[in-house]
């Protein structure tokens, strides 16, 4: 029976470092993943900029200046996005409060599900 228990027990631990081995390459596929897309999107967006850039025929000064401008304007939106980001939440929750006060729990459950996928998909990459 001492070998039968230890067995088990091999499998056991066996089980865990494989569970394990897959959360952790699961992991890290994903944020190799992540940082591949944000990439790609800013070199898409780079693309962006070279193709109106050569369409309106800048001098390599007016360039260096339209890119100062689009820098220093993405700065101050996502400041901006950064400040109003509390309130914007703020109103999320007393809405979703008041949902919950008039919706049955069935009906708050299906409407958290269909947030989060709402959610969900609006983070997910174009």
């Amino acid at each position: 029976m001492n070998n039968e228990n230890k067995n088990k027990w091999q499998i056991r631990v066996a089980t865990l470092i494989i569970f394990l081995l897959g959360f952790v390459a699961g992991a890290l596929a994903l944020n190799v993943y992540h940082v591949w897309v944000s990439a790609s999107s800013e070199t898409v967006k780079q693309k962006r900029y070279d193709q109106i850039f050569n369409q309106l025929n800048l001098t390599e000064s007016q360039r260096g200046e339209v890119q100062q401008i689009v820098g220093e304007t993405r700065e101050q939106l996502q400041n901006l996005r950064k400040e109003s980001e509390p309130r914007v939440q703020g109103i999320r929750n007393r809405a979703e409060d008041k949902f919950q006060r008039i919706l049955t729990p069935e009906q708050w459950q299906n409407f958290q599900q269909i947030r989060d996928k709402m959610r969900e998909s609006e983070k997910a990459p174009n």
